[in-house]
This record gives C-alpha cells, sequence and structure tokens, in this order.
C-alpha cells in the first residue's frame, strides 16, 4: 500500500505543477491519466460506479467528486481539490490535496486551506491503536470549528486496502472514545472535506459533484494512513 499511495502522491504532484489560470479541469486529468499509465498503476476511480475519470476536480464551492471537463477553465484566484487513487498490484492508494489557482487568494482562502490541511494532520495523530474512529473525527471537529469553519457530514473518510472503500467509515467529527476500536494493522482514508460557510450539501445533476448549499468555498485534503503499534504511518507521502 505504501507503494500504491506513493504513486497517488506523484500523480497528485503531476497535476498541481500544471494548475493555472486558463487550464481545464479535462488538462489535468489527461496529465493525472498518463502518469498513473506511465508508473504502472491502474486508476481506482474510472469505472468505479461508471465513474468516467481518473481524477475527480472540485472547483471553488464543489466539495467533491467534480468531473473534470473541458468546458470548466480555472481562474485567478479559484481553489481546485484534486482527488486521485489508484490500484498496483491489487492494493488501493487514494489522496487528496486542495491548490490556489494563480499566485494570490482571498486571506479566507489561504486560512481555508491552511485549517483544512492542518484537521487532517489532527486526525493523523488520533489514529492510534487504541483509540477510535470518534477520536479521529473529533480531533478534525475541534480544529475546524474553533476557526470558524465547518465540516460535512454526508462525507466521510474510509478504510482502504485491497478495495476502494472498506469498513470503517471514518466521518470528520464525532465524540471521543466512540465508534470502531482502532488496531494495528488498518488503513484508514482520512480525508476531511470543510466549508467556509454552513455544512449542508447538494448534488448537481450530474448525479456526482457535490456542492456546498450556501454556495461557500470549500476544501479537501485526504492521506491513507496505517495504524501501527508504533503510531500513525501516512502511506500517500
Amino acid at each position: 500500500m505504501r507503494r500504491s499511495g506513493h504513486i497517488v502522491r506523484q500523480v497528485l504532484e503531476a497535476a498541481k505543477e500544471v494548475v493555472a489560470p486558463g487550464v481545464s479541469t479535462m488538462d489535468l486529468e489527461r496529465v493525472a491519466e498518463r502518469k498513473i499509465r506511465d508508473l504502472g498503476a491502474k486508476p481506482a476511480f474510472k469505472g468505479y460506479y461508471d465513474y468516467p475519470c481518473v481524477l475527480c476536480t472540485s472547483v471553488n464551492d464543489e466539495i467533491v467528486h467534480g468531473i473534470p471537463s473541458e468546458r470548466r477553465v480555472l481562474k485567478a484566484g479559484d481553489i481546485v481539490s484534486l482527488d486521485c487513487g489508484v490500484v498496483l498490484d491489487g492494493y488501493y492508494g487514494d489522496a487528496a490535496i486542495t491548490v490556489p489557482v494563480g499566485h494570490e487568494i482571498s486571506p479566507e482562502l489561504q486560512k481555508l486551506l491552511e485549517v483544512t490541511r492542518e484537521s487532517l494532520l489532527r486526525g493523523i495523530e488520533a489514529a492510534r491503536s487504541g483509540n477510535t474512529v470518534g477520536d479521529v473525527g473529533a480531533a478534525v471537529q475541534r480544529l475546524v470549528e474553533a476557526n470558524g469553519f465547518s465540516v460535512v457530514r454526508e462525507f466521510v473518510g474510509h478504510g482502504i486496502g485491497t478495495k476502494l472503500h472498506e469498513d470503517p467509515q471514518v466521518p470528520n467529527y464525532g465524540v471521543p472514545g466512540h465508534g470502531p476500536r482502532l488496531r494495528a494493522g488498518m488503513v484508514l482514508a482520512i480525508e476531511p472535506m470543510v466549508n467556509i460557510g454552513l455544512p449542508g450539501t447538494r448534488l448537481l445533476d450530474d448525479k456526482w459533484t457535490a456542492v456546498t448549499e450556501d454556495g461557500s468555498y470549500s476544501a479537501h485534503f485526504e492521506h491513507c494512513v496505517a495504524v501501527t503499534k508504533n503510531g500513525p504511518v501516512i502511506l500517500t507521502e
């Protein structure tokens, strides 16, 4: 899983390099698809419940599962979430980053990205043998809400291994000490989705793209994390 995780990271970095004003989200898709092939892996998302692409590209108020398109052209000041999964020798890797478009985004968006990234690290820190799924979610939620943002409820992290989505579900909110207990050998995809405004979501007509109900911007960061007897180990770096 570390090998598949390493490939996912390289794919995201390759796509991130191309993010710029005037670039379409389909341009990012082409870069990601080529990189996955060059690295000898298979895309995890393409064909999954008939999803058409290897990458999810979610812009501004899109939370997750934005479908790459020639028509969606990035503008300076936008933010775009890049989410990618691969499978290598039967094992899955899955990770996401949110990146600014152009050299400057608003201070509020800068803070959104920093808080979401930091909340992921807080969740990872709580992913220890003997802790619970609730401890992970509570760690994320505490930091997000302390900064005046909100945690998306409808979409959650998950176990991952020989399938893309396995038990347990890993919400980005929770009560310490509640939920399934973590033990060494588990791998979790921890993925905070954080809105500037309210947590409500709605699904667009394409039946994939989830957006914020109030039109506020949203960020998404994700790592695959192994629970080990020596603490959490990030597999997607």
